[in-house]
């Protein structure tokens, strides 16, 4: 399983978005790593297909993804930074209707539906209406319902938005197991949410990607010493500046 991105690009109205970006990605967590602005959200949208690209192609298995069509949508689990939802949907309700969104018969939509809500901790809260969830309960709805089809290729854009720090150990440790057997691609400015799960880390500012590699061998790179933080190596490439937008 390889998902191959190859010198891709996307302009915004003259302005250059996404910029000449290359990758690899087999199985594992990938941590997508930068401020706001750098450019990882509209990187994860031409992954999804939700944007068409303006230069380079991305293959999965030597195939490109706009060949694949439908195909390809099958195999992808998504949760973008805002992910849309129905009020007075209950918490069940909701996942059922992805479910059907997604193919699934409605005896398995309702297993899974039960086992995805178990794992974020929303087993209670199935007969209660998506309005009276707090932010980090909505989050971890997104992040139930991204799972529904048991994606080959998991896409989480700034998933610990709204999560308290239990909550945010509680979703890195699921994340984990996940990798085990499918790319999971995490997007987020918040640099503990990838210091101990990434397998392979992505740096990004303007577009561009300005370093990548594992985090062992960002950090010996960078300062000659693996077991200094990913805080430091951030700060090295970004700046005091662009630190003010991330989290450490």
């Amino acid at each position: 399983m390889e998902l191959e991105i190859r010198d891709i690009s996307k302009v915004f109205k003259g302005k250059t978005a996404v910029e000449h970006v290359s990758a690899r990605l087999n199985t594992g967590v990938y941590g997508l790593l930068g401020a706001n602005g750098a450019g990882k959200t509209t990187l994860m949208r031409m992954i999804c297909g939700v944007l068409e690209l303006d230069g380079g192609e991305i293959l999965y298995d030597g195939e490109n993804i706009v060949t694949m069509g439908e195909r390809y949508r099958e195999l992808l689990g998504y949760l973008p930074q805002e992910f849309g939802y129905y009020p007075r949907f209950t918490v069940m309700d909701f996942m059922l209707y992805i479910a059907s969104l997604k193919g699934i018969a409605p005896t398995m939509a309702r297993q899974k539906s039960r086992v995805l809500l178990k794992a974020v901790g929303l087993e209670k809260n199935h007969r209660t209406r998506i309005k009276a969830l707090s932010g980090g309960m909505k989050q971890r709805l997104g992040i139930a319902q991204s799972l529904l089809n048991d994606p080959k290729i998991l896409l989480l854009d700034e998933p610990t938005a709204g999560l308290d720090p239990k909550e945010r150990v509680r979703f890195r440790n699921m994340i984990a197991e996940l990798g085990k057997d499918r790319i999971v691609l995490l997007s987020t400015h918040i640099v503990s949410d990838v210091e101990e799960i990434a397998d392979w880390l992505f740096m990004m500012k303007d577009g561009k990607i300005l370093k990548q590699g594992a985090p062992e061998s960002v950090k010996k790179e960078c300062f000659g010493d693996s077991s200094c933080s990913l805080e430091k190596v951030y700060l090295h490439y970004y700046g005091e500046e662009d630190a003010d937008n991330a989290s450490f």
